[in-house]
């Protein structure tokens, strides 16, 4: 099973998914782990993503489920190549308010994300708002200019919900994303959520 949690950048993901400790059974990976180049794009993050599910899938045949923290939405990991091999798939959505955000990216990297740079992020979190509600949310975001590999389908069903990290602490938080992954690596709810 493949378990995602999405965010647009400083939304807590790494920060969160650390302080849940260790999962029996579950492997967790950064999809930023790998390298990103300066010029990544939107063909390479899909191209990407699917070398991310093949993971996922030889993880799958030892028994392990895989849990990826990036900015990948959950409408771009079912329109991957390899998604429909895995056994089950969920995906959440880690958020913050927009002013927090902005603060932490300033205290992350200091001086290194100029004011249009920071409202790109802004504005990638609001996207992923939409997305996570309604998965026909503005698909152009995602899939114009797509890699040409992406087979796009609306699901019969969606489910993203929306962990916000907003005036919490880390441990109120990573609390939360544990029953998230508890809830869904039960063998009654492997199916696409």
């Amino acid at each position: 099973m493949l378990l995602t949690i999405s965010g647009s950048s400083c939304s807590g993901k790494t920060t969160t998914v650390r302080a849940c400790g260790p999962i029996d059974g579950l492997v967790w990976h950064d999809f930023d782990e790998i390298g990103v180049p300066s010029d990544a794009d939107l063909v390479w993050r899909q191209r990407s993503l699917e070398a991310w599910i093949r993971r996922a899938l030889r993880y799958q045949d030892d028994g392990l489920d895989m849990l990826l923290t990036g900015q990948s939405p959950l409408g771009e990991v079912l329109a991957c190549p390899s998604a429909p091999a895995l056994d089950g798939i969920a995906a959440c959505l880690l958020d913050v308010d927009d002013e927090v955000r902005r603060q932490r990216l300033t205290r992350r990297d200091p001086g290194r994300w100029d004011a249009r740079a920071t409202e790109r992020f802004i504005g990638w979190a609001q996207w992923q708002r939409g997305h996570a509600a309604d998965p026909s949310h503005r698909p152009e975001a995602i899939m114009n200019g797509a890699w040409d590999q992406m087979r796009w389908t609306l699901p019969d069903s969606w489910s993203v919900p929306v962990i916000d990290t907003t005036g919490r602490t880390v441990a109120q938080s990573a609390a939360e994303v544990r029953r998230w992954i508890d809830r869904h690596r039960q063998p009654a709810n492997q199916d696409i959520a």
